[in-house]
């Protein structure tokens, strides 16, 4: 299996990351669905990241997907998602509020940074900034005596969360102030030291 897409990509950045705690094989290729767009058109004609690609050719898109498939691969003890009903519940729900902040984060970095200046809207970029702080206010309370989200094991709640975090800071500079969010940022730098975030680094 080959993984297509570019680590600066929140979703393909935790597909890569939650790949190596799984101790899975992955092999990965960063192509860009804007400087590669034929190149990734060829692969899958969706031109999305992340984008897995099977031994037959044949593709699945969506991160959330593709970490399902690669939880049936791994073992037991190695996967991201707990097995039981109350701590996978918690788990997935914090997953979900992570999977916001990307989503909103990489909205906004492309109505701000990548749509033509003549072309953007103000109250639309507003929205999602109001949107990506609601996210980061509810994943800052969840924080309790524990070293990680769900408990004292890494989860993938944890991973969207830390990766989540990084695109943040990384593509929309002072929109989001760590001052405002201690535990968040704590958490994302204690996930950022672990082997698996910096061997996807970008």
């Amino acid at each position: 299996m080959k993984l297509i897409g570019m680590l600066d990509s929140p979703f393909v950045r935790r597909t890569v990351v939650s790949a190596h705690l799984m101790h899975l094989s992955l092999d990965h290729e960063q192509i860009s669905v804007f400087r590669q767009y034929e190149q990734f058109r060829a692969i899958n004609p969706l031109v999305k990241a992340p984008t897995l690609v099977f031994d037959d050719g044949t593709v699945m898109v969506e991160s959330q997907i593709i970490l399902q498939y690669l939880e049936t691969l791994a073992a037991p003890k190695n996967r991201l998602t707990p097995s039981d009903p109350v701590a996978r519940q918690r788990c997935l729900r914090l997953t979900s509020l992570a999977l916001a902040a990307c989503d909103r984060s990489v909205q906004r970095y492309y109505e701000t940074s990548i749509r033509p200046e003549a072309h953007r809207w103000l109250d639309w970029s507003g929205r999602l900034t109001e949107q990506l702080r609601a996210s980061y206010d509810l994943l800052e309370a969840e924080f309790g005596d524990s070293d990680w989200l769900c408990g004292d094991d890494l989860t993938q709640a944890d991973v969207s969360t830390a990766v989540a975090w990084r695109f943040t800071q990384s593509k929309l500079p002072g929109v989001i102030d760590p001052a405002d969010y201690p535990r968040l940022a704590a958490h994302a730098a204690a996930a950022e030291a672990l082997p698996a975030f910096q061997a996807a680094d970008f």
